[in-house]
């Protein structure tokens, strides 16, 4: 059985450009909801900083964040964000660890 696995990809929108960053994200949003695998893909901002997004994700398995990274939603963003991020996303990749209640001790 496939393990899943949980992303935090933050991306920081160069100044004047928070809006497109967060618009952008926003419409990619149903796209990657269709994707196969997908369980979770929300976006936040960090609190007191607007040009701070962060997609928290979750993914059934590896294979199917492997897909989604190569798949056309991301390549539409990454197109469309090119020269509004102050530098590349920070993606890190997370194993689950549950602890405690199943249902508020994992994503």
């Amino acid at each position: 059985m496939a393990e899943p696995c949980v992303v935090v990809a933050t991306m920081v929108a160069k100044p004047g450009q928070e809006e497109l960053v967060e618009t952008t994200l926003r419409a990619a949003a149903p796209a990657v909801h269709a994707e196969p695998g997908c369980l979770l893909y929300a976006l936040h901002r960090k609190a007191g900083e607007p040009g701070r997004f962060v997609m928290i994700e979750k993914w059934a398995s590896k294979e199917a964040l492997r897909a989604h990274g190569q798949g056309a939603a991301l390549r539409e963003v990454g197109a469309a964000l090119g020269e509004a991020l102050a530098g590349p996303p920070e993606v890190s990749v997370f194993e689950p660890l549950p602890a405690g209640d199943p249902e508020l001790g994992a994503l």
